[in-house]
């Protein structure tokens, strides 16, 4: 028994780095980065202290570079799918599709860059404010051959991410549909919510409200 133990393999500096992240990712999403320590951090991957700051110089770098390879993922794998020649019901189908993925492939990742408590917050933010942009993009070329007003394609942007991106997360915590069924869902919602748009929509109240005025004035 002493002498497999002997030839055991250690971990090479990368596979040992990857190890770490791994761990972390977990108790970062788990407890946030304040509930989270380096002890702790190197207790589950069972090595010492200065393992984990030489490789990351501390609690904030192991943070950093977790975010930064979370962003990147979803971030690369959403604009892919924005990007791609299709349709446009094909592309939100996509880009929908390609979020439940990443959360599927990676829910730590996802509970650690959506966090409203943690410090990844803005980041997430602004990653969805950058997928508006390009969604806005889409939209805009579409509104002008359906004789829509192109300048509101921002705000319909806005509310196509938030159709998108808030059921992304109840899913990651309800998992009682296939990530097929809700994306279908959400392009049901966004897609045939646009097919139907007014060129100029006004609420009925205050529709009813001036043609009453208009009524009044005529008398």
């Amino acid at each position: 028994m002493s002498t497999k133990a002997s030839k055991r393999t250690r971990m090479s500096a990368s596979e040992r780095r990857e190890q770490l992240i791994d761990v972390a990712r977990g108790l970062f999403a788990e407890k946030g980065f304040d509930g989270t320590s380096i002890e702790e951090v190197a207790s589950r991957a069972k090595v010492s202290k200065p393992v984990v700051y030489e490789h990351f110089g501390g609690k904030e770098g192991l943070y950093a570079v977790i975010v930064d390879r979370e962003l990147s993922t979803i971030s690369s794998t959403i604009t892919a799918a924005l990007s791609s020649p299709a349709p446009p019901s094909a592309v939100v189908e996509r880009a929908a599709l390609a979020l439940l993925t990443y959360i599927e492939d990676s829910p730590d990742g996802f509970r650690l860059l959506s966090s409203s408590t943690d410090r990844a917050a803005g980041t997430y933010s602004t990653l969805l404010a950058d997928v508006a942009i390009q969604v806005s993009g889409i939209l805009a070329e579409q509104f002008s051959a359906h004789d829509l007003d192109p300048r509101t394609a921002p705000l319909y942007a806005q509310m196509l991410v938030g159709i998108v991106s808030s059921p992304a997360w109840w899913w990651l915590e309800n998992r009682r549909m296939s990530k097929e069924e809700v994306a279908a869902h959400m392009v049901n919602l966004a897609w045939n919510g646009l097919k139907a748009m007014e060129p100029r929509p006004q609420l009925r109240e205050h529709a009813d409200s001036g043609d009453d005025e208009a009524t009044s004035t005529g008398q």
